[in-house]
């Protein structure tokens, strides 16, 4: 269990994201588990500590939220639900206030994620993005009503820019109202962007880090094969997640593989791990279409990476910092007892 920033809330080191539920309104290619194969990933997971499932009110058209509810049945008590708000329902008819952190819309958003997640409350409540036609004061104030009522626990964000995140925190000091615990983020081998602002931004104001697609989409199950596609029925066969530098990307998957076979586990374990032992993250998001990918994912949390394995997939993976970040790399300023990231 770790801490989740400066909250006094622990989640499990790995948490299950549940993208895979329902298989409707565009998420077919990405699972279409039903209630009964859900419990039974629900109940594997369990069965090894995790205490932390992960979903949205837009995967499946809100289908994954029913199906994680149903498939916790009366273990709901014992675990933490994330959700979030901020995108339109798809296959919901809906106008230009279902979308986006209105007041208005947050406050129907909640109500339609407790009727299917089939709970009277939500432990961390997410915005799933920036929305700049809202100012941060209605957003947050609605959020912070919601916590005061005892319909959610926490308050999270995702897929901010530092800037949007610091102002957003700012405003909760200022007018006293709840503040993000932890901020979900795109992070792994072959996308570290977060390294050169993000990551110590989130530890200097403590604010977790969670990860969402921790094998890029697939790419660092390492069943893609230089110079050729993704395989077909992929997300990455239909344009999703692609890295933006495809030969680094396959250079990272190379040295990925190799660790794999050394250490007789998957290449997916390797990057599960590398993410696992980073000191900013609080958990990472993994996903599962079937029990055998489930247990092998899970399989991450029974060794460690040596010295020499973690240093490579750092230098390998390393991405060219843009300005000011080379600037200050040069300049050898980090945060005190800190090396400059990148």
């Amino acid at each position: 269990m770790r801490r989740l920033g400066n909250s006094g809330l622990f989640v499990s080191e790995l948490a299950f994201g549940t993208m895979t539920f329902g298989g409707r309104h565009g998420y077919e290619h990405v699972g279409t588990a039903s209630v009964a194969e859900a419990t039974e990933l629900v109940g594997m997971c369990l069965d090894v500590g995790v205490n932390y499932f992960d979903t949205a009110d837009t995967y499946s058209g809100g289908r994954s939220e029913e199906v994680l509810g149903a498939a916790l049945g009366r273990r709901r008590a014992d675990v933490i639900v994330a959700t979030t708000v901020r995108w339109a329902v798809p296959g919901q008819p809906g106008g230009p206030n279902d979308q986006g952190l209105s007041r208005h819309h947050i406050l129907r958003a909640v109500e339609g994620s407790l009727r299917r997640l089939g709970t009277d409350y939500i432990d961390l409540y997410q915005v799933q993005g920036w929305d700049g036609r809202t100012p941060w004061e209605e957003t947050l104030r609605a959020l912070d009503d919601l916590v005061r009522a005892g319909k959610v626990r926490y308050l999270g964000a995702s897929n901010l820019s530092a800037w949007q995140l610091t102002q957003a925190l700012g405003v909760s000091e200022r007018r006293m109202l709840e503040r993000f615990i932890v901020h979900q983020v795109q992070y792994n081998l072959v996308s570290r962007e977060v390294e050169w602002e993000l990551l110590e931004m989130a530890e200097a104001e403590g604010v977790g880090i969670t990860c969402w697609s921790p094998l890029a989409g697939g790419f660092l199950a390492g069943q893609q094969q230089r110079g050729q596609g993704a395989p077909r029925g992929t997300r990455r066969a239909l344009g999703h997640f692609d890295p933006a530098d495809e030969t680094q990307a396959f250079d990272a998957l190379d040295v990925t593989r190799e660790i794999a076979g050394k250490r007789g586990v998957s290449p997916a374990q390797v990057a599960i791990r590398w993410l696992l032992e980073r000191p900013q993250v609080s958990s990472v998001i993994i996903g599962a279409r079937n029990a055998a990918q489930l247990a092998d994912n899970l399989g991450a949390l029974t060794w460690e990476l040596d010295d020499d394995q973690r240093a490579i997939l750092d230098v390998v993976t390393e991405p060219m910092l843009p300005y000011p970040f080379w600037h200050q790399r040069m300049a050898g300023a980090a945060l005190p007892g800190r090396a400059v990231h990148g």
